[in-house]
């Protein structure tokens, strides 16, 4: 969940929250503000998860998708992926903590350290809205590299607002993480991005009313 503003000319990283002094109360926040276990659950159950797959939580932040989804499904093969090695730790700990064996790496989005068709489905929450129009697109493309043919893409995000009130509400990540990037996410275009990108039969099959705004579901396959 952290952000790798990263592009052909952008290096900058932004860590979860912002702010690294922030990081310690990543877990709390994101618990309280984004009704995290219903959308995360909702999201483990559209991914249609199976025995022997192999699964990639992509921009895992501390972990809490990744051990859910080994705790529910120990015959998946289950990785992490992240920028920033300070929350790579406490997700490597909080994996010890709950005994389930969880590879996490470090790495960007827009160019991960695996091979072409390597996971069966990719899972990312609350991501996309750090990055520009042009990251979006080169993260959307090295997915669907990482992607077996006909492997899943499953994304948690911020969406277009479902009303007044939603919308209002959504300024506030805004002004945390910035007008230009989440400017996407409210006006509904990762359906657009996704579609651009090479995938097939994309949804946003579900939303959520959030304190920030309104959360979205979204789905993508790539084709076979």
């Amino acid at each position: 969940m952290t952000a790798d503003r990263q592009g052909a000319n952008d290096d900058r990283y932004v860590p979860a929250l912002r702010f690294r002094w922030l990081t310690p109360a990543y877990d709390a926040v994101v618990a309280a503000t984004t009704r995290e276990r219903r959308f995360k659950e909702a999201l483990m159950a559209q991914a249609r998860l199976g025995a022997g797959q192999r699964v990639l939580d992509l921009a895992c932040g501390t972990g809490t998708l990744a051990v859910w989804i080994k705790q529910r499904h120990p015959d998946l093969e289950v990785s992490g992926i992240d920028g920033d090695p300070a929350i790579l730790s406490i997700a490597r700990g909080k994996a010890s903590r709950a005994g389930v064996p969880i590879r996490f790496d470090h790495g960007l989005s827009h160019q991960m350290p695996y091979a072409d068709a390597s996971f069966d489905r990719v899972l990312c929450s609350l991501f996309f809205h750090h990055l520009s129009w042009q990251q979006k697109q080169h993260t959307a493309l090295e997915i669907h590299r990482v992607l077996r043919p006909g492997g899943e893409l499953h994304v948690a995000d911020w969406g277009r607002a479902s009303g007044p009130l939603m919308r209002a509400a959504f300024l506030a990540i805004q002004l945390l993480d910035g007008f230009a990037n989440t400017r996407d996410n409210v006006e509904g275009r990762l359906v657009e991005l996704f579609q651009t990108s090479g995938f097939a039969d994309v949804s946003q099959p579900r939303t959520f009313a959030t304190v920030f705004g309104t959360l979205a579901l979204y789905r993508a396959v790539r084709p076979s």
